[in-house]
């Protein structure tokens, strides 16, 4: 298919006269069109379920997964993937992002690194790629060639693949396993899917990595209750989620991170279950990480 002919790169008929509009005007028409992301989003929930369900299941078996794309599907993957490590404690390596041109290309474009698709696949083998880990290449249009490549070479090697695009019947798609399209429709500024495009694909991705995360314990009730607590903002985010948690004060929270290396998993155990540090990790331990579960564990077993 050309590109002229992808949904992506049609024009808006809602923003024909846009270089005549006032400012105001200009924001509402981009909002008006901003509003129909979370539609399209809604549409394509099923198909994220399905490849959140296999993220999840490599994960929790020693996998990672993997970002893939150029230019601003590239950057929303680091974006998400460095984040990870911060709000849910996971290493560097669970969720890792491969982007055309290099991690120097998130801050400036490096042309003509996307149409190379052996690239895609070279920059995958360089990672040790497995067929435990998930790769996802995104990309709006769902034609570009390296996350092309990099799909066709995961594919090869029994690795679970996911497609994600902004256009139906994308080239991506051939080659994922699960294809995720969420059709958002023309952009305001013809073409610029950093727009629409992009806005849908960073929810998408929200969605991938919180809803995984919580399926992996690190979030209790809807707290982040394995936040690595690295300075003051998210020491004190830690030590409010404790209080929210067990109803101590502020000095009795504080004090309980002392005793855990300000981990707040074992702290909320430790005080729930009225137990110590060692017994609340291995309460953890023994229920793979989960808070609920392992006071649930103490309780049975202390009583």
């Amino acid at each position: 298919m050309k590109l002229s002919a992808l949904t992506t790169e049609k024009r808006n008929e809602n923003s024909m006269e846009l270089d005549q509009l006032s400012t105001i005007d200009i924001l509402k028409t981009i909002n008006q069109e901003d509003k129909k992301v979370a539609e399209a989003v809604a549409d394509a929930l099923p198909k994220v379920e399905n490849a959140i369900e296999q993220i999840y299941q490599a994960l929790s078996k020693g996998g990672r997964l993997f970002y893939v794309g150029a230019g601003t599907s590239g950057r929303l993957g680091v974006i998400d993937a460095s984040e990870c490590p911060p709000t849910f404690m996971t290493s560097p390596e669970m969720v890792q992002t491969v982007m055309a041109g290099g991690m120097g290309a998130f801050v400036n474009a490096v042309e003509g690194s996307e149409d190379d698709e052996r690239q895609g696949a070279a920059d995958l083998k360089e990672r040790n790629l497995t067929k435990h880990d998930v790769v996802i290449g995104i990309t709006a249009s769902g034609r570009t060639p390296y996350p092309i490549g990099a799909l066709k070479f995961a594919h090869s090697i029994g690795a679970y693949t996911v497609g994600l695009s902004c256009n139906e019947n994308a080239l991506i798609s051939r080659y994922a396993d699960c294809e995720i399209e969420v059709v958002v429709g023309p952009e305001v500024l013809t073409g610029s899917t950093r727009m629409k495009a992009a806005t849908a694909h960073k929810m998408i991705l929200n969605m991938i990595s919180t809803t995984t995360m919580v399926k992996l314990g690190k979030v209790y009730e809807n707290l982040m209750v394995d936040v690595h607590a690295s300075n003051y903002k998210l020491l004190e985010r830690a030590k409010h989620t404790i209080m929210e948690v067990t109803n101590v004060t502020y000095e009795e929270a504080e004090y309980a991170l002392t005793l855990t290396n300000k981990e707040v998993k074992p702290a909320i155990v430790m005080l729930e279950c009225d137990t110590t540090y060692e017994k609340a990790k291995y309460a953890i331990q023994q229920s793979n990480g989960y808070v609920r579960k392992a006071i649930d564990y103490l309780n049975k077993n202390q009583s």
